[in-house]
């Protein structure tokens, strides 16, 4: 009488081997993948969020614009000029300079005077920047608010992509002169 095992019997001992073998693999590369993209997403945050505060300590400073005085702004009094259709705001900072924050080539660029920088990394893609004004006029005694929209990604992982708000009103207070 030989000793060993039939076809069936090894079959049997394969199948059970795979199953045990290939649920925790699956749950291993599904656990890789979420700790890679909430990677991803805290790195967007992170630079987005320096972007958003910088841009709204800059917002916040910002200076009426008087045409007698500055001629930075289209308007006279003005707080803010929107430009680049929306995606893009122009205003008189704190230190009597002209200075502009808008969308370019997936980045979020600052003009001040001659000298043009980019806020957000190159391994990022601002996807939509949004810029919306509210209480700019001199009569209507509302206190001038912008509201920022951005939709940002990853640009080697489309899938992290988030979109942030956030509302930011002047400092200053807007009375009429």
């Amino acid at each position: 009488m030989k000793k060993g095992y039939t076809l069936i019997e090894v079959l049997v001992a394969v199948s059970i081997f795979t199953i045990l073998v290939a649920g925790p693999t699956g749950l291993f590369i599904t656990a890789l993948r979420g700790q890679r993209k909430a990677l991803a997403v805290m790195e967007i945050v992170d630079n987005s969020s320096y972007a958003l505060e910088y841009i709204s300590r800059a917002l916040r400073m910002a200076k009426k614009d008087d045409l007698t005085v500055m001629n930075c702004l289209l308007g006279d009094k003005v707080n803010y000029e929107l430009t680049h259709s929306g995606q893009g705001i122009k205003f008189r900072n704190y230190n009597d300079e002209c200075q502009e924050f808008y969308l370019e080539g997936g980045q979020i660029k600052e003009a001040k005077g001659v000298n043009i920088l980019s806020l957000t990394p190159d391994d990022l893609e601002i996807t939509n920047l949004i810029f919306q004004v509210s209480g700019a006029e001199q009569t209507d005694y509302l206190q001038p608010r912008v509201t920022i929209l951005l939709e940002i990604r990853k640009r080697t992982q489309p899938e992290s992509k988030i979109r942030l708000q956030t509302t930011i009103s002047q400092r200053n207070l807007d009375v009429p002169y």
